[in-house]
């Protein structure tokens, strides 16, 4: 049997990422098509030798022309499909997070054969972004069926919120917006996470409304505060500044440029009893001040930056702000004192983050004895076909 479905051929180059199993398909790689097709519908993608290389999501307004969403040739895009994809996302959530199924994400895009589409839970609350065209025109019926998958576990979903209110919406030929697609509520959930509670503003916050991939980084950091002063830089909500303090650091200092953020984070802060000091100043310029009067507060730095890159455009301008961050932080412990850093671009590699840490030591004139190397949590996976997934770094290290 024919399949239905617009033909397009592309380069050798197109052919070489699909055969090593990327799923995407830049417009440069096309050289053709044999039909007329509708942005966000599905076409079959050839090799300039006729081989069939599987079948995606095609829009013509987004770099990305094709999302493939399958290489096998006998499947039919029809609920049953999606719903598999669902079904395998969510399970894969239940057998890697176990008790902490409750606050994770549920859908992470390519990395679950669901491009552009994100899924967070929060509780009850269910927290999507979508940045693919073909799945904007699904989504109403994979957030339905999302819920009866749910209810199906014996959880009870009360909302669904859609969190479309980024510029890269625009970039796909979509308009931003942000509402409710299921129920609603107030804009806020309670949650838990490693025993700490937390206000989650899904309206307003950033993302999601909370960072979810640090969950079991904040621990291992929490780990090692206990009887020591920490100064945890880009708090947002006080996550990891909370974890250190729950965990009896001697003194906590959160520090973030955003007075919305501070306030949430003291928010946070009440609803968990935890004492920690909250300064609202930009973080280059109190580490700058700090180094030039060589004060020695804190025996425990984190640093936790919002992505300085989100192109490859901008990479050296990243490369010197995270050397810049690192090395003052380096110069400002004690001889035996920790530093967690991380970079949450995947324009910035573990190759070239390892490297401007390296650098950053040797211009403080310290040493770096490595504690751990960690990544985001497995709630978002690393699919090693698409290395676009693989976006978060994450170094403890005690500085020598």
């Amino acid at each position: 049997m024919d399949r239905p479905y617009v033909k397009v051929t592309v380069t050798e180059k197109g052919e070489r990422a699909l055969r090593n199993r990327h799923p995407w398909v830049y417009g440069e790689e096309v050289t053709g098509a044999d039909g007329a097709y509708e942005n966000g519908g599905i076409v079959d993608v050839y090799s300039q030798k006729g081989r069939w290389l599987g079948a995606g999501f095609v829009n013509d307004a987004s770099k990305i022309r094709v999302r493939i969403i399958s290489r096998n040739a006998n499947d039919r895009f029809d609920g049953a499909f999606w719903e598999r994809r669902l079904r395998y996302a969510v399970d894969y959530r239940r057998a890697v997070m176990g008790d902490d199924f409750s606050c994770c994400r549920l859908v992470f895009g390519e990395a679950d054969g669901l491009p552009g589409l994100t899924v967070d839970r929060f509780e009850d609350v269910l927290v999507a972004q979508c940045m693919c065209l073909g799945m904007e025109k699904l989504k109403d019926g994979l957030y339905l069926k999302l819920v009866d998958i749910m209810y199906e576990l014996g959880i009870k979903i009360s909302a669904v919120y859609e969190r479309n209110d980024a510029a890269l919406r625009e970039k796909e030929g979509m308009e931003q917006g942000k509402g409710f697609a299921l129920g609603s509520g107030d804009g806020h959930v309670l949650i838990t996470e490693n025993g700490i509670k937390y206000d989650v503003d899904y309206i307003n916050g950033q993302k999601t409304g909370f960072f979810l991939d640090q969950k079991y980084n904040r621990l291992a950091v929490a780990k090692l505060a206990k009887g020591r002063r920490v100064l945890d830089c880009f708090t947002h909500t006080g996550a990891f500044g909370l974890n250190c303090a729950a965990h009896c650091a001697e003194k906590v200092t959160s520090v973030d440029i955003s007075a919305e953020a501070l306030e949430c984070a003291k928010r946070n802060a009440g609803l968990n009893g935890l004492d920690v000091e909250y300064v609202r100043e930009d973080i280059f310029g109190l580490l700058t001040r700090m180094a030039e009067e060589k004060r020695r507060d804190y025996d425990l730095i984190i640093l936790d930056p919002p992505a300085f890159t989100k192109s490859g455009a901008t990479l050296k301008g990243a490369e010197r702000g995270y050397k810049e961050i690192n090395m003052k932080a380096m110069k400002l412990l004690p001889r035996g004192g920790y530093l967690a850093t991380c970079s949450c671009s995947h324009f910035m590699t573990d190759e070239l983050f390892r490297a401007t840490l390296r650098s950053a030591a040797m211009d403080a004139d310290v040493s770096l004895r490595q504690i751990e190397a960690r990544h985001q949590g497995p709630d978002h996976p690393v699919a090693w076909d698409v290395p676009e997934t693989d976006y978060l770094k994450f170094y403890i290290f005690q500085v020598v």
